[in-house]
């Protein structure tokens, strides 16, 4: 599979749900989805300055990944509470690959496919080998300030990234965490219009 310039090998999904936390029922239960697409890394091995390319297939990620998370959670867009992404680097590429994936340009479709999030997308990267775990993190859509969808949902592929490739992960869940209790905004209070409350 491929967009556009970018070689997909493989996407895998992840769904978990919490149904009893602390021996107490969650009803409705606590889901969080996650679509992780594993792909070549064009810049592995050799110093590039322009990584534009990175750059657009992370916005081209961040559609695909984003719609495949809502997909797998069975919801409307709308009704997706919170969201995070992550990469993680083979051996040859460089720290700034990720980055270059997941922030100038993956955020502004994968709020579109979840119709909103007014809120910075939190974001985690890393240099491994393949089958190494990432911690997706995960907050609130629209107002960061949400304690109770503080989270994280980790993933991992087991071959992969290989040395030359580059592992992109967009998680989203339906709700906080189960059993949340440290105070702070609430949902019901969230404003959404600067990304803070």
């Amino acid at each position: 599979m491929s967009i556009k310039n970018t070689r997909i090998r493989k996407i895998v999904t992840f769904l978990e749900e919490t149904h009893i936390e602390m021996g107490r029922s969650i009803n409705p239960p606590t889901r969080k989805a996650a679509a992780v697409a594993v792909i070549q890394n064009p810049f592995a091995g050799v110093y590039h300055e322009n990584l534009e390319e990175l750059m657009d297939t992370g916005a081209e990620l961040g559609e695909l990944l984003g719609k495949r998370c809502v997909e797998l959670l069975g919801i409307p867009p709308s009704q997706v509470e919170s969201f995070g992404k992550a990469a993680i680097v083979g051996e040859d590429g460089e720290l700034e690959h990720a980055a270059a994936v997941l922030h100038p340009k993956l955020g502004g479709p994968l709020r579109s496919a979840l119709e909103k999030g007014a809120a910075l997308v939190p974001s985690a990267k890393k240099r491994a080998c393949s089958g190494t775990c990432i911690d997706v993190p995960l907050g609130h859509k629209d107002a960061a300030f949400v304690r109770s969808h503080f989270d994280a949902l980790e993933v991992r592929v087991t071959d992969a990234p290989r040395a030359d490739e580059i592992v992109v992960a967009v998680a989203v869940a339906d709700s906080g965490r189960p059993l949340s209790r440290v105070g702070g905004l609430t949902v019901d209070e969230i404003v959404g219009e600067d990304g803070l409350r």
